[in-house]
């Protein structure tokens, strides 16, 4: 890019009082990793790209579906299917060819964390579960980095910043553990697919959470660290909670080659008897004692072709439960959670079923059948 060409793509932000030249080059050399390319992650791609930060990656295993359309901006109807990070990478070197973008076509883990969040100074966790947010959150901890965090349910947004020092000779960094020593309950916290979200709360939330990322890199503004921030759009209410340290040894991996082995999956999500793990339901598709049921929204991608099946959303469940005439039933969503409260429903109608819900949804299947392949 020609000087001319760099001052005039950031020309309102150059002449913008206590930012000028030395802000923007900060932004420049900047290098910072998106986690999720959904409802969050989306707004903070767009106005971080524009903003001029020098290297942006994103993370993120999942498919464009319809249901993701109302929210997730960068996306159009006809990428329904496509990979979410790589429209979202060409979409980006569009708005700005002359940053560094680098898709992750891959679900965060406690195999590649350590080395992918290693590359980067910051880290922006728009994921929706909470193991994926401690696994973030215990990297950033263990590797220095600072961490900006958002969280979306229903008409209500959070945003803090975690693991970042705001001033000189303070206490150590607060972060997410402080705040959330342990993870809710099964079925405590709903995410977006089974609480409902309005589209535009996460571009509120996730337009907030850009803007921390750009006072961290600039030094522009007071960043919200050691503070929780939530947002009601329903009355435009703003509450600032002020955190403290967690008086209580907190329980975290001490070092890197303990994170890699670090369950977190069984830490944050409870046994439950109704759950069947993916390779027995593997071997169940070859029964033909079974009827499957996805309880999914219709056209929720990815479409499952791979064995027969119902669909019946759970909304229609209960007038709908009717069509169900075998014993063995075997339910199954995007993540679980919809799947198991629809077994739960019709045990409750019907308690000689035998009725099943697949942990971790089909899209973990797909991906658990596509490494076998």
């Amino acid at each position: 890019m020609s000087q001319q060409e760099f001052h005039t793509r950031y020309r309102r932000q150059l002449i913008l009082r206590d930012f000028g030249m030395q802000a923007q080059q900060k932004l420049q050399a900047a290098r910072v990793l998106v986690v999720g390319a959904g409802g969050l992650g989306c707004p903070v791609l767009q106005y971080l790209c524009g903003a001029g930060v020098g290297m942006i990656g994103v993370i993120d295993d999942d498919l464009v579906s319809l249901s993701n359309l109302h929210r997730q901006v960068l996306y159009r109807t006809s990428d329904v299917g496509k990979a979410k990070v790589k429209v979202v990478a060409a979409c980006l070197q569009e708005l700005n060819p002359d940053i560094i973008i680098k898709a992750y076509k891959e679900r965060l883990s406690n195999a590649n964390a350590p080395d992918i969040i290693s590359d980067y100074d910051i880290v922006v966790d728009g994921s929706d579960n909470f193991p994926t947010r401690y696994l973030v959150n215990d990297a950033c901890v263990l590797l220095g980095k600072s961490l900006v965090y958002g969280a979306i349910a229903q008409y209500q947004g959070q945003v803090s910043v975690f693991n970042c020092q705001v001033a000189e000779g303070s206490n150590r960094p607060l972060h997410y553990r402080d705040l959330f020593p342990e993870p809710p309950g099964k079925d405590e916290v709903l995410n977006c697919s089974e609480a409902g979200v309005l589209g535009m709360l996460p571009g509120m939330i996730g337009t907030m959470m850009a803007a921390e990322v750009v006072k961290i890199i600039t030094g522009v503004g007071r960043v919200s660290a050691n503070e929780l921030i939530t947002y009601d759009m329903r009355d435009h209410q703003v509450y600032r909670v002020l955190m403290t340290p967690n008086p209580d040894k907190i329980q975290m991996p001490a070092t890197i080659a303990a994170l890699r082995s670090f369950v977190y999956d069984e830490q944050c999500v409870a046994a439950d008897p109704l759950e069947v793990m993916a390779e027995l339901f593997t071997e169940w598709t070859q029964r033909n004692d079974v009827i499957f049921v996805d309880v999914r929204d219709a056209h929720e991608q990815p479409l499952v072709k791979d064995f027969p099946h119902v669909n019946i959303p759970l909304s229609e469940l209960e007038e709908r439960a009717g069509e169900l005439k075998q014993r063995n039933i075997v339910l199954f969503c995007a993540s679980g959670k919809r799947s198991l409260a629809a077994a739960r429903l019709l045990l409750q109608w019907n308690d000689q079923l035998n009725v099943y819900s697949l942990k971790d949804g089909i899209h973990n299947w797909l991906q658990t059948q596509s490494s076998l392949l």
